[in-house]
């Protein structure tokens, strides 16, 4: 929804094109690390161009976007070697991460009120706060796509802590953003020495929570990433939910900032 709502924005205003084309649907890479602490709204921001965290396997695996397309394209072409072919994608490209999904509220409103370029702005500041914070952590930022943050942490007990942080930061911009976290193998994909793209089930899962489930100042997790918790807090409340007409089970955190 926030991809049609920036796309209807774009065509009625001048040059907005070309600023989503530079940087609003863009690999992380261009954002660099910043103390991500209570930044005043109207500080001025900088992009430091110093190297992020790296992807320490893609000097190992040859896990692009195209070697997969490669790979796809014989398994299509010979079915018969199919198995032998999800054996070498799933050695190429699969690691088992926790899967963060950040949706910010209320960008579609605030486009309407005060205009698409405003409107971007402000999500460049939340990013901004964002960003650093999850790279500062251990987190690995993946993927930017208009008001939407996609990183993935080595375990869902710092994907958690890092999304309790990330309310607690934004709220000092008057930001609010919903949470959706999943657990488990992906396809991960690399763009030189970082990673671009990521594919699953818990991929899926965790935007479905973070973009269409989860409300402001809510965390959810998947079945999967929840069950990975060394120690669930009592205060994770259970609930089922339609994904794609299959019914699956999440576990949802309220912030006390909740209206």
């Amino acid at each position: 929804m926030m991809r049609r709502i920036l796309e209807q924005g774009v065509v009625s205003v001048c040059g907005v094109s070309a600023l989503y084309l530079a940087g609003f649907a863009v690999n992380p890479a261009r954002l660099y690390a910043q103390e991500p602490s209570s930044v005043p709204a109207s500080s001025n921001y900088s992009l430091p161009l110093d190297d992020l965290n790296t992807v320490t396997t893609s000097s190992q695996r040859l896990n692009t976007e195209a070697e997969l397309e490669r790979l796809l394209q014989q398994r299509l072409a010979h079915p018969e070697n199919a198995e032998a072919i999800d054996v070498a994608i799933h050695e190429t490209f699969v690691e088992r991460y926790a899967v963060l999904v950040l949706d910010s509220s209320g960008f579609s409103t605030l486009s309407q009120e005060v205009g698409i370029i405003p409107a971007l702005a402000d999500i460049e500041r939340m990013r901004l706060v964002v960003v650093p914070l999850v790279e500062q952590r251990g987190g690995r930022v993946f993927k930017l796509e208009v008001d939407n943050v996609y990183a993935v942490f080595p375990s869902v007990e710092l994907a958690v802590e890092v999304s309790h942080e990330i309310m607690v930061q934004v709220a000092n911009i008057d930001k609010r953003v919903s949470i959706g976290i999943g657990f488990g193998d992906l396809i991960m994909i690399s763009d030189g020495d970082r990673y671009s793209n990521v594919y699953g089930n818990e991929m899926n899962l965790a935007s479905k929570l973070g973009e269409d489930v989860a409300q402001a100042d809510e965390i959810m997790l998947s079945e999967a990433a929840f069950a990975a918790l060394d120690e669930p807090a009592a205060q994770w409340e259970s609930i089922n939910l339609s994904v794609s007409g299959l019914t699956t089970g999440a576990y949802r955190w309220r912030s006390h900032r909740q209206d």
